[in-house]
């Protein structure tokens, strides 16, 4: 009987609903494994054959067919390397979230999850009933725990999986990324492996599915729970590790992989987040506009890294109001870009509206009516070039932006993805910085100069928020962190300023529900995570 066992960790980006697809990489992944010999059991991820979260496809009446065809595949075609792989099954008449082992043609052993997420972005029990039985099973004459996510992050699984003789601990997951979290898994981890006296293998998806990204960074912890491997965050990837059953170390078969700094973290995710929703959904590109402003410039720099210059398209469509400085540093950021910029004046299509409204506007002052009119001939024109070109828009407003309504409907917001819809305004001016660190592709003074919509003369984004810093500190609180106001005012905010940022965010919630989702960066995003009614009479209160 072998104390050693040699796991191989598939880090893979799998496609929501394609079974058959998702199940050929599982069985090209370990064939490939197979091949190279040396190896005992092939790792993936939760929900492997579906892609993960596959929400209401988990509702088809197709849906044990299509499970049932693909494990008798695996079976058939999976050879040389026993496999543990995750997928959706129907168990005593109740849908359960399975990892199963399989090995010499043969389905060996099944475990269904204990510890359903119900919270943040996850919605588990809306589809899966929990088990429990302790996940164990033999290899090589040896008892291995299994555990899906959730499991690890509770001691209960951990707990019972020692108490029944395991020699190790094999984990599942589909972890969304969001800042910090690469932290907060490896201190848990760590926690649990220690509680355990076992080494703890953690194998995570990687890629994006619509609002969320799985950054990867599959880790193995020995059995004092010492980081012993970390791999690529952002990069599918395969990584051997031996773990010696009677000890409880750890022996990498190769090094680990630095985890990226924050901002080169929250980056990548925004970049993973682009190129995944637009490649998976079939698009032949982006168009976006290209105003001169630091929202757009940082859109403009993740867009071509996602995709390639080739790919990506900006449009100037400036107005009476726009600075010739805007123009010049659109201009100069595409041409270092490399990427098609055309110019295409709404002035033509706004005198026509405004015509065409004389006698609707007549004896009524100007306001933020003409503001919003301008945004909306700049939607018209983006969504026109999309239906013709195949592009998809992408939105360029900010969380901050987004949080409390300085947006347009059917103008700046009219698009398919937002790519900066959880980053706060001061965390676009730190990516932004970042980004150029790599190469220089933002012009200096967009990132220097105060934030302008430049939709009325000397217009400043200070004239009608209040100052950036303050702003997203109030948001985080209230968003994030789910403060009240008089908590966040008791923080020593003033108290004007508290109520209006709560009441702008509060009486927006019917914007956001029309916009385009974006990758999700932070705990509390505004899509799957965040569900405030927009017909409500809760007053904010102090």
């Amino acid at each position: 009987m072998s104390q050693k066992l040699v796991v191989a960790l598939a880090q893979i980006n799998f496609l929501v609903g394609d079974i058959p697809g998702n199940t050929q990489r599982v069985i090209d992944c370990a064939n490939a494994v197979a091949a190279e010999g040396g190896c005992d059991l092939v790792l993936f991820s939760e929900l492997a054959l579906t892609g993960y979260p596959p929400e209401d496809l988990l509702l088809r009446p197709s849906l044990k067919r299509r499970i049932d065809e693909a494990l008798a595949r695996i079976r058939a075609e999976a050879r040389g390397v026993a496999v543990v792989v995750g997928y959706p099954k129907e168990q005593g008449g109740k849908l359960r979230n399975m990892a199963g082992v399989i090995t010499d043609g043969q389905l060996v052993y099944e475990y269904a999850k204990q510890c359903l997420p119900n919270y943040q972005v996850f919605d588990e029990k809306r589809y899966f009933e929990p088990s429990y039985e302790t996940g164990i099973f033999e290899l090589n004459g040896q008892k291995i725990g299994l555990a899906i996510c959730e499991d690890v992050w509770h001691p209960e699984p951990i707990v019972a999986m020692k108490e029944a003789g395991a020699r190790a601990i094999l984990s599942l997951n589909a972890s969304p990324f969001h800042k910090g979290k690469t932290k907060e898994r490896t201190q848990l981890m760590a926690e649990h492996a220690r509680l355990a006296e076992l080494p703890l293998v953690y194998v995570n998806q990687v890629g994006a599915q619509d609002e969320l990204v799985f950054d990867g960074g599959s880790q193995v912890l020995d059995a004092g729970g010492e980081l012993a491997f970390i791999g690529a965050h952002y990069e599918e990837a395969t990584y051997k590790i031996e773990l010696d059953l009677e000890t409880g170390a750890v022996n990498p078969l190769q090094p680990s992989i630095p985890e990226p700094s924050y901002e080169a973290s929250i980056y990548q995710a925004l970049v993973v987040g682009v190129r995944d929703y637009i490649n998976k959904n079939g698009f032949k590109g982006v168009v976006f506009g290209l105003s001169g402003g630091i929202d757009s410039a940082l859109t403009a720099a993740v867009a071509v890294d996602a995709l390639g210059p080739d790919r990506v398209e900006c449009v100037m469509m400036p107005f009476t109001y726009t600075s010739s400085m805007s123009i010049e540093d659109a201009a100069l950021e595409a041409e270092a870009l490399g990427i098609k910029h055309s110019v295409i004046s709404i002035e033509p299509m706004y005198e026509s509206f405004m015509q065409q409204l004389a006698s609707e506007f007549e004896g009524l002052p100007l306001d933020a009516t003409e503001e919003n009119l301008q945004a909306r001939c700049r939607g018209v024109l983006l969504m026109a070039i999309s239906n013709k070109k195949g592009y998809l828009v992408l939105t360029t407003s900010n969380k901050s932006e987004t949080a409390v309504g300085y947006s347009t409907l059917y103008g700046d917001m009219a698009g398919g993805f937002c790519v900066l819809k959880d980053i706060p305004k001061t965390l676009v001016y730190r990516l932004s910085r970042y980004r150029n660190t790599i190469s220089p592709v933002i012009p200096e003074r967009v990132i220097e100069r105060p934030p302008s919509a430049e939709l009325r003369p000397d217009q400043t984004d200070q004239d009608s928020l209040p100052d950036y810093d303050e702003l997203d500190a109030i948001l985080e609180l209230y968003i994030e962190k789910d403060l009240s106001a008089r908590a966040i005012i008791d923080k020593g905010y003033s108290e004007e300023t508290v109520l209006r940022v709560v009441r702008l965010v509060d009486i927006n919630e019917y914007k956001r529900r029309q916009a385009p989702i974006g990758t999700r960066i932070t705990q509390r995003g505004f899509g799957r995570d965040r569900r405030y009614p927009i017909t409500s009479g809760w007053k904010a209160g102090v």
